[in-house]
This record gives structure tokens, sequence and C-alpha cells, in this order.
């Protein structure tokens, strides 16, 4: 009877660990994400920024 809660305290431990670290990965995974799109935004409002300015010197003088 004790080994049987022994090993049954294990696998809660066990799972709960899982659990845990799984929770973990999620959270990493969405601030990843959310701090990828807002590089990604930031870059795209830099490189038409960038564009303009560059199309703006090649055009000839009026």
């Amino acid at each position: 009877m004790l080994d049987f809660l022994k090993r049954r305290l294990k696998n809660e431990k066990g799972a709960m660990d899982k659990i845990l670290v799984t929770l973990l990965l999620v959270i990493i995974g969405v601030g990843a994400v959310v701090g990828l799109g807002k590089w990604m935004t930031d870059n795209v409002t830099d490189i038409k920024t960038d564009a303009q300015t560059q199309i703006d010197n090649a055009k000839p003088a009026q």
C-alpha cells in the first residue's frame, strides 16, 4: 500500500512538472510571437521611411 502511494505521488509530481514546463514554454512562445510582431511592424515603418527618402533623393530637381 505504501509503495503504491509513493508511486502515485511520484507520478503526480512528474505530471505537475510537465505541466509547469509546458506553461512556461507557452508563455515564452507567446512573448516571442508578440515581440517578433512588434519588431516587424517597427521595421516596416523604418523601411518605408528610408525608401521614401531614397526615392525623393533620386528624383530629378524640377
